[in-house]
């Protein structure tokens, strides 16, 4: 398949794909079990599954940002790092 129009590239697409299917994934689990749990965490504010996916989605951006910044374009730890984030904020938040 050709990627090239719109400077795409396989790990991009991937990253696009990642987030389509977490977005399918909380829509299935939404339909099954409606409501989005919501609970007061150490935010102090109610939120949601959806809310938490929010959250985790745009401080992996940070993280990845900085790291790009500040160590350079090895992103594999920058992932781990964003996989732990997005762990602590669906537990704590």
């Amino acid at each position: 398949m050709d990627l090239s129009w719109m400077a795409w590239t396989w790990p991009t697409a991937i990253f696009f794909l990642t987030i389509l299917t977490m977005l399918i994934g909380m829509s299935v689990w939404e339909y099954f079990v409606p409501g989005g749990s919501p609970r007061v965490g150490v935010l102090r504010f109610e939120t949601t599954r959806g809310d938490r996916l929010f959250v985790s989605l745009l401080g992996s951006a940070f993280i990845h940002l900085g790291w790009l910044a500040f160590m350079g374009p090895n992103l594999w730890w920058a992932l781990a790092v964003s996989v732990v984030y997005a762990v602590l904020v669906f537990r704590y938040v």
